[in-house]
């Protein structure tokens, strides 16, 4: 089954205790700490955009790419509402193909986690760090072990809002992939309306992580619990990885 169909449609509404204006406020502050500048920055696995337009608001010259046709509708209406003039591109993160070279890479609230074959995420590391400048910076947040085993594991949980009754049901499998069914019941009248979609998420090892990176011309520059500068601890739930690219790669 498709994902990230009807999702699109609820993606912002059960996601509205992020406070995505604090996580961009963290990057910008990770980016003071390495003494970078931002320069062309590219938001990878971008949804409906969130993230994107608080980082342009604080003038970062910023595009996103997501696989998504339907998150991506989202961003683009925001786009004309926000009267904002921000690209987007519908793109695999493994199949990332860009007009030229970016200086920062971002991606947020687990989206790497998306991507379940190692081999495919090693090629999205690939493709970032084909595209990325020397010591340009890759920031990006990720599930942990510890959530996928403890939180998110078998269980389930349920989510209602005015706009609509969601089920999240999850089940742990091997090599610390959660399978998840989304149910979705949407109001109208007094009658409901059920869409379902499913999709998976893998936990990586900061081990895994790191020579995944190195393999990609990076060095793993900082780890930190998550919109922290603390070390993650062992029940940390998202860790925030900073690499640095020192190794350049030719753009064919």
């Amino acid at each position: 089954m498709k994902s990230y169909t009807s999702f699109a449609d609820y993606y912002d509404v059960l996601m509205q205790s992020v406070d995505y204006s604090k996580r961009a406020d963290y990057i910008v502050e990770i980016l003071k700490r390495f003494n970078h500048n931002a320069g062309i920055t590219l938001d990878l696995a971008c949804g409906t955009g969130n993230l994107t337009f608080e980082l342009a608001k604080r003038n970062f010259d910023i595009y996103g790419i997501d696989m998504s046709q339907e998150m991506l509708s989202k961003a683009l209406d925001k786009n004309y509402d926000n009267n904002m003039d921000i690209l987007f591109l519908c793109q695999k993160m493994q199949n990332l193909d860009l007009y030229g070279t970016i200086d920062t890479c971002v991606s947020s609230m687990d989206s790497i986690n998306h991507i379940v074959s190692q081999n495919d995420l090693q090629e999205a590391f690939n493709k970032v760090g084909l595209f990325m400048v020397k010591g340009g910076y890759f920031i990006f947040d990720c599930n942990t072990i510890f959530k996928h085993k403890n939180i998110l594991a078998d269980n389930t949980f349920v989510y209602d809002v005015d706009e609509v009754f969601c089920v999240w049901q999850n089940s742990l499998s091997d090599n610390n992939i959660v399978n998840i069914t989304l149910d979705f019941f949407e109001p109208n009248g007094n009658v409901y309306y059920r869409t379902t979609e499913n999709f998976s998420e893998r936990a990586y090892s900061t081990d895994t992580i790191e020579i995944m990176l190195n393999n990609s011309g990076f060095k793993l520059s900082a780890v930190y619990d998550d919109l922290t500068f603390d070390k993650p601890k062992d029940n940390s739930q998202r860790i925030v990885y900073v690499a640095q690219k020192i190794i350049n790669h030719q753009i064919i």
